[in-house]
């Protein structure tokens, strides 16, 4: 295997840092989940279903945890990342609703038709009511089900709720993104709401509470009147470290030396929510779930370089499927493990949760339910090769076409205009505008507008629609392969082609005003009847079209605005 040389890193700097490892490209040991519906098996080392609980934070970037090299103060997480399983080939989803639809259904976002962006406040869309989710598998197995945090896979009617879609509790806002403190939510100018919700009620007195502290005080509250003798799955979804950029002073105060105000705050965000885990932790041992527990902690995807996120070393940011918004944090910690304290170059997806945790339950997945997923519990617990090859990281057909994309580009099979990214054993493959490419160091991240000038900014392949990297050696993504192996780049469009062909037709409605608060007693929440649903639905098919001829004029602003803004930086660098 050929190793390409890195501007500004040596090849056994990248040994250090942990990126080059060949374990996971081994032949995979893809074994058969599917058993009888009546057997309940577990794996060898479990005499019980053990408690599951998932941590998910929000915008965290790669770099920012204590043992990716930070200057953040991540203790907690350090620890039990050192006292389980590190997941370095992990990945998740560039923006928030594709990562949470694939860790609750399984399935790559094109099986559920939410492959484009997010599903917004407004919009009658939620994730499909006939998949089966993650906590309904579970509910199945016999498990308690809590969810705690955010939701963000659609609220329009009430079957579309957490409460009916598999937990029997929920506490936490509906919506993207709330005030910390209040949680108000404004979707545009004066389209505001509240959005904290108690099961299926709004929770109107819990405002003025910081969120991050309010539900790690709500998990300790179901741990205290739970029996350990019963199995739990408990999903915390942190809204941190998602803007607004809000803390407890006590916390910003430690990163007072930090020059850039946005990073500071965001800092004192991330270590609130350490010291939330580290209580969620505290309390599973003090209750007796913690001998049979798993904690998995995973990211949603890349951080938000502009809002004192960083995702240093590699390239791009959330939103984006360079490997800065795709490639997560990620650790598993428990005593169940069998080989703990080491990393793991296996390489695991956010689809992958959902086969693994219902086959740790002892429960039943079926090989005809059609998951994209993959029991790595073994690849976690075992040190065994990963049974996953391959990873679609997207194909949205909605998002602005690449300018310079076209079938010809594609050897005639794939327009390269399409916004895709794929990748296949050592290779990865991005087509379309792949979104803002930059390598962004943390130390840069000064005070708007002076920290971009000092970005290491691609100075190439602006005219582009197709680049190929070995993921391997140039983790960084920073040499373009597509000309040098145009082989490889035909062998995955025919990928990219065969799931094309699995896809549904995308889901993404028009907005109805009919979701407005202010007709829903001020708050977030449920607004469609069944009937209501189906006509909205319908109609938000027959104005898309509409909605696209609008959003072009946006688009040749941001065209302008991003012209202006490389003449600019070429002018100063």
């Amino acid at each position: 295997m050929a190793v390409y040389a890195l501007t500004g890193f040596s090849f056994v700097s990248l040994l250090g840092f942990g990126y080059l490892s060949w374990d996971w490209i081994k032949p995979g040991l893809v074994s058969d989940v599917s058993m009888d519906p009546m057997e309940k098996s577990l794996p060898p080392t479990f005499t019980r279903p053990p408690h599951i609980i998932f941590i998910l934070t929000d915008d965290q970037g790669y770099h920012d945890v204590g043992y990716h090299g930070s200057d953040i103060q991540t203790p907690t997480l350090d620890r039990l990342a050192a006292e389980g399983v590190k997941l370095e080939n992990y990945y998740i989803q560039p923006i928030c609703t594709p990562s949470r639809s694939q860790l609750i259904t399984g399935r790559y976002q094109i099986h559920t038709g939410l492959q484009h962006s997010i599903i917004r406040p407004r919009q009658p869309n939620c994730l499909p009511l006939d998949r089966v989710t993650l906590p309904q598998k579970l509910q199945e197995a016999g498990y308690s089900t809590h969810m705690v945090g955010k939701w963000h896979l659609g609220f329009y009617k009430k079957e579309c709720l957490p409460t009916r879609r598999g937990f029997d509790t929920f506490l936490g806002s509906l919506t993207g993104n709330v005030d910390y403190y209040t949680y108000d939510n404004c979707d545009g100018p004066g389209v505001c709401g509240y959005d904290l919700h108690e099961g299926e009620n709004v929770a109107w007195g819990q405002s003025g509470k910081y969120s991050t502290v309010l539900y790690a005080q709500r998990v300790n509250k179901i741990l205290a009147t739970h029996s350990p003798k019963e199995p739990i799955f408990i999903y915390v979804a942190f809204q941190a470290v998602h803007t607004p950029l809000q803390s407890p002073k006590e916390y910003i105060y430690r990163y007072r030396s930090m020059g850039n105000v946005a990073r500071r705050k965001y800092a004192a965000m991330v270590t609130c929510m350490d010291e939330a885990v580290k209580n969620i932790t505290w309390a599973l041992k003090k209750y007796g779930y913690y001998d049979n527990s798993v904690i998995i902690f995973s990211t949603d995807n890349g951080g938000q370089t502009f809002s004192g996120g960083s995702n240093w070393p590699l390239r791009g940011r959330k939103g984006t499927y360079w490997e800065g918004g795709v490639r997560g944090i990620g650790f598993v910690h428990s005593p169940l493990i069998q080989r703990k304290r080491r990393t793991s170059w296996a390489l695991v997806h956010i689809t992958d949760w959902y086969p693994t945790l219902v086959t740790l339950a002892g429960g039943n997945v079926s090989a005809a339910e059609g998951l994209d997923g993959y029991d790595v519990w073994p690849a976690i617990s075992e040190g065994k090769a990963s049974p996953r090859m391959e990873i679609l990281h997207n194909i949205d057909p909605l998002y602005n076409h690449a300018k310079y994309g076209s079938l010809e580009d594609g050897f005639g099979i794939w327009n390269t205009a399409v916004q895709a990214s794929i990748r296949v054993g050592e290779w990865k493959l991005l087509t379309g505008d792949p979104g803002y490419s930059d390598w962004i160091p943390p130390q840069t991240l000064t005070n708007f507008p002076g920290s971009w000038w000092n970005l290491e900014r691609l100075t190439h392949g602006l005219r582009k629609s197709v680049w190929l990297f070995n993921i391997t050696a140039d983790p960084y993504e920073r040499y373009d392969l597509s000309q040098q192996r145009p082989d490889v780049v035909r062998a995955l469009l025919t990928r990219l082609v065969h799931y094309n062909r699995t896809a549904i037709p995308v889901r993404y409605p028009a907005e109805n005003p009919r979701a407005h608060p202010d007709f829903n007693g001020g708050a977030w929440g449920p607004w469609a009847s069944e009937d209501e649903a189906e006509e909205w639905e319908g109609m938000g098919e027959r104005l898309r079209s509409k909605n696209r001829k609008k959003k072009c004029k946006i688009c040749k602003l941001r065209s302008f605005f991003r012209k202006l803004n490389t003449r600019l930086m070429s002018n100063r660098i």
